[in-house]
C-alpha cells in the first residue's frame, strides 16, 4: 500500500495520505484516494495485475461514453508501472453514489430504475457493428456463431494445457459435450452484433442514494461487439437482477434459443474468468451445467 501511495503521489504531483479499498475482484482492486489533509480526492485508482488491461478498459469506457445515454466514469489517465510486481492503474472520476445492489425505497422507484437501465442499454444496442464481432482489442468480420466457436476452441485448448487440480472429470465432460454440440446449440442464429457494455449486473451500476436514480454504469466487459442476448448473461444471480432481466426482455425480446444459450455462455464465461484471473466461480459453473444438461441430448 505504501508503494502505491508513493507511485500515485509522484504521478499526481500531490501527496496521497491514504488509500482506501472500495472493492476487490480477482484481477483488479479499486482504491479511493485522500489528499494530504485527509480529504477525499475527485478521482479513484483501479489497479490491474495484468498488463494491457487498463488501456483496454479506458478505450471501452470512451466508446461507451461517446455512444450511449448512460454515463460512465471519465478516464483521467493510465499509469503503467515497471516496478515489481508489474502492474497498471487507471485513474477514473470518482462517482458520488451507492451500488445499485442497495434496495430502492419502494416498488415504484425500483420500476423507474429498471426503465432507466433498459433504456440506456437499448441505446448501446441500437448501434450496429456492421459485420464486426469480438473484443475491444481484437475485432473481426465474422458471424457470431463462428466467432464464438473460435473462442470456445481457444478456451478448451487452454484448459487442456492448464489442467487445474480442482477441475473434475465431470467438469471436463460437460465442457467436452457442450463443445461437441455447439453447432447445434447455435443453429439458425442470425441476430446482428451490436455495442455491448459486457458486464451488466447490479454491482456495476451506481445510483443516487436519495432518489434511487441511475447515475452511471462502471466496470465494462472486454467484449465490444456481440448479440444483445450476450449482454444479459450476468443477470439472474439475485431476485432483483432476474426482475431487471424480465423488464429488458419485455421491452426487447431476444431469440427463443436464449433459453439454452444463456447457460452455454455462462459455462464458458466461468472458464474465461478462471484462465484470466485464476478464480473459479464453482456455484455459477455448477448451476449453468445443471441447466444446460437437458439441452445436450
Amino acid at each position: 500500500m505504501e508503494h502505491l501511495k508513493a507511485e500515485l503521489t509522484l504521478v499526481l504531483g500531490e501527496k496521497i495520505s491514504r488509500l482506501e479499498t472500495i472493492s476487490e475482484q480477482p484481477p483488479t482492486r479499486l482504491y479511493a484516494l485522500y489528499d494530504h489533509d485527509g480529504k477525499p480526492m475527485p478521482l479513484i485508482a483501479k489497479y490491474y495485475r495484468h498488463q494491457g488491461r487498463a488501456a483496454l478498459e479506458a478505450k471501452k469506457l470512451a466508446l461507451l461514453g461517446h455512444e450511449g445515454l448512460i454515463a460512465v466514469p471519465a478516464v483521467y489517465g493510465v499509469v503503467i508501472s515497471q516496478q515489481k510486481p508489474v502492474h497498471e492503474m487507471l485513474l477514473l472520476a470518482r462517482l458520488n453514489g451507492v451500488s445499485a445492489e442497495a434496495p430502492t425505497r419502494d416498488a415504484a422507484r425500483w420500476q423507474e430504475f429498471c426503465e432507466q437501465v433498459v433504456e440506456g442499454l437499448l441505446a448501446w444496442h441500437r448501434i450496429d457493428s456492421h459485420g464486426l464481432v469480438g473484443t475491444v482489442d481484437s475485432t473481426q468480420e465474422n458471424s457470431w456463431p463462428a466467432w464464438f466457436k473460435q473462442r470456445v476452441e481457444v478456451l478448451w485448448a487452454t484448459m487442456s494445457y492448464l489442467r487445474p487440480p480442482y477441475f473434475t472429470l465431470e467438469d471436463r465432460q460437460i465442457l467436452f459435450r457442450c463443445r461437441e454440440r455447439l453447432a447445434h446449440l447455435l443453429r439458425d442464429f442470425d441476430d446482428p452484433c451490436v455495442m455491448l457494455h459486457g458486464n451488466v449486473r447490479l454491482q456495476s451500476m451506481i445510483k443516487n442514494a436519495r432518489s434511487d436514480q441511475l447515475i452511471a454504469m462502471t466496470q465494462p466487459g472486454n467484449i465490444l461487439w456481440a448479440p444483445r442476448e450476450y449482454e444479459l448473461i450476468h443477470l439472474g444471480e439475485s431476485a432483483a437482477e432476474t426482475a431487471l432481466l424480465h423488464d429488458y426482455l419485455q421491452r426487447a425480446p431476444v431469440s427463443e434459443g436464449f433459453v439454452w444459450r444463456r447457460w452455454v455462455y455462462q459455462l464458458w464465461d466461468c472458464i474465461d474468468t478462471l484462465i484470466h484471473s485464476g478464480e473459479f466461480d464453482r456455484p455459477r459453473f455448477d448451476h449453468a451445467r445443471q441447466q444446460l444438461l437437458p439441452w445436450l441430448g
